[in-house]
């Protein structure tokens, strides 16, 4: 099997299909009690742009960069076996167009990391994609997010974003005006031995996830 299959097998593939994927200039939003899932859910996303050949930036605030690498080959060894691949014909690939990153979100803001990712433009790393781990958007101004926001719509990446919140709703989820900068929310949740993506924002539709690897699935 090669490449073009895995990205048409992709887990992301399960989430495409209830059209709430993100465009051009757009970001998202996953959310989830500690422990459910987010970074699994954010690193398939990852995975799914770094197998387009196209660049990554994960920033990470609550972890090191060793535990993000960890995760990275982690889903993408589950992804893998599903498809009978060997991951050394694809890692190298994935490495070379993935930049991480971990910040503490006392000192480092996101108008930081914005800078951050013009300097890595400036210098030929051509980002499609950014991956925001960890931030507390509570703690985050409003003001900061629409920096983040407007920069992510003026280069038209895309950017997904986790935010540690086990309400269930839209409204409970984020004040409003934070959430009019995310184009797709959507929230994990464990009921018996099932877990679920369920979109609050962007659709309604829903997408499992497998509760031993937590790829997303039928």
């Amino acid at each position: 099997m090669d490449k073009k299959d895995l990205i048409a097998h992709s887990p992301v593939r399960y989430f495409d299909a209830t059209n709430a994927g993100l465009k051009a200039g757009e970001m998202g939003l996953i959310t989830a009690k500690k422990g459910l899932g987010k970074t699994s859910v954010l690193v398939q996303f990852g995975i799914d742009n770094l197998l387009n050949d196209k660049a990554l930036v994960h920033v990470s605030f609550d972890q090191q960069s060793s535990n993000v690498i960890a995760w990275y080959s982690s889903v993408l060894s589950e992804i893998s076996k599903k498809r009978n691949v060997n991951i050394a014909d694809i890692n190298e690939d994935i490495v070379r167009n993935r930049m991480i990153f971990n910040f503490n979100q006392e000192t480092f803001k996101l108008p930081k990391v914005v800078n951050q990712l013009k300097a890595l433009k400036e210098g030929g790393f051509n980002i499609a994609c950014v991956v925001v781990d960890g931030l507390d958007l509570a703690k985050a101004s409003k003001e900061d997010l629409d920096c983040f926001a407007d920069f992510i719509k003026s280069e038209k990446m895309t950017a997904w974003f986790s935010y540690t919140n086990e309400a269930s709703t839209l409204k409970a989820t984020l004040d409003s005006d934070k959430l009019d900068d995310f184009a797709t929310v959507a929230h994990i949740e464990a009921e018996s031995k099932n877990i679920s993506l369920t979109l609050l924002k962007n659709g309604d539709g829903k997408v499992n996830l497998d509760a031993k690897t937590l790829l997303m699935t039928k």
